[in-house]
């Protein structure tokens, strides 16, 4: 009796070691597109790409690419073909070959939109007013959120690849709930996403992704409204912008403001985590008082 309880515990131990070695299994997509941006520093590309079938319409986006050598020759303009691989959690292109002469860069479809001129907002800043429209439909100014620590994420709810706009979407998710399990954790704090598509993103729209991901309202805002207003908010910190035929080039940036309304931390890329932004939080919701 006792060998056989061995050799089934042994067994199952090895079964289990074997398991956590296999890897993620990523879907793979061939795609074909042209090269609009390189950021070689940030292992970065962007392709105006054509629609990859049962995945995602035709746009462009910025793409990681876990071998930089691959950009050899490649400038923008150039066709090319490649290979998106994408996991629950992460996506990456390889195989990135060109495919053709250069051609002439098209220009992004609703590239010129109204802005309005800001300052860049640093540590310390004071936020400005902006109003906008809850998922509710309701009003929603950022002021009404003086008195608690507020983070900021801006994104659009057709992005598909998960390790840009589903990256801090999740992110917010885990923070709210890591919040609420926490029992020493402050209660004045608040998450508010907002939407940089409001032609799609309307209020309803916004409701359902907002119940997809588990959204508690009193802790948890999502916003659309004026594009003018969403771009300003967006250029104080960072965030750049481009729609494009299908969908919407960008940047990531959230933010984290402190309960006196000064900005605290400014996240860029998506190598952040809930749990810093949890602890950002905590210590905005009780922010040092000004010395005189």
């Amino acid at each position: 009796m006792f060998r056989a309880c061995f050799f089934l515990t042994l067994a199952f131990a090895l079964a289990t070691c074997a398991c956590s070695r296999i890897p993620v299994l990523a879907h793979r997509y061939k795609v074909r597109g042209v090269i609009t941006g390189i950021r070689a520093g940030e292992s970065t590309v962007t392709i105006q790409h054509e629609a990859v079938t049962h995945y995602m319409p035709a746009m462009t986006m910025p793409f990681t690419l876990r071998q930089t050598n691959q950009l050899a020759g490649l400038g923008i303009g150039d066709p090319v073909t490649f290979q998106l691989h994408v996991t629950r959690s992460d996506s990456w292109i390889d195989h990135l070959r060109k495919a053709g002469p250069k051609v002439d860069v098209p220009p992004t479809a609703g590239m010129f939109r109204q802005v309005r001129e800001v300052e860049p907002l640093q540590k310390g800043d004071a936020l400005p007013e902006y109003h906008f429209t809850d998922q509710f439909g309701r009003p929603l100014s950022t002021s009404r959120f003086k008195g608690q620590a507020l983070a900021i994420e801006f994104l659009f709810t057709r992005c598909p690849l998960p390790n840009f706009c589903p990256f801090l979407a999740a992110n917010f998710q885990e923070t709210q709930t890591k919040l609420l399990a926490d029992k020493h954790a402050p209660s004045n704090w608040h998450l508010l996403t907002v939407s940089f598509d409001p032609e799609f993103d309307s209020p309803g729209v916004l409701r359902r992704y907002a119940q997809n991901h588990g959204c508690k309202p009193e802790h948890w805002s999502f916003a659309t409204g004026d594009l003018m207003d969403i771009t300003a908010l967006g250029d104080q910190f960072g965030l750049v912008f481009a729609h494009g035929e299908g969908g919407i080039s960008h940047n990531l940036r959230a933010v984290v403001v402190d309960a006196s309304g000064r900005v605290a931390r400014i996240f860029t890329g998506n190598q952040w985590t809930s749990d810093e932004l949890a602890a950002e939080l905590i210590k905005a919701s009780n922010p040092p008082k000004a010395t005189k």
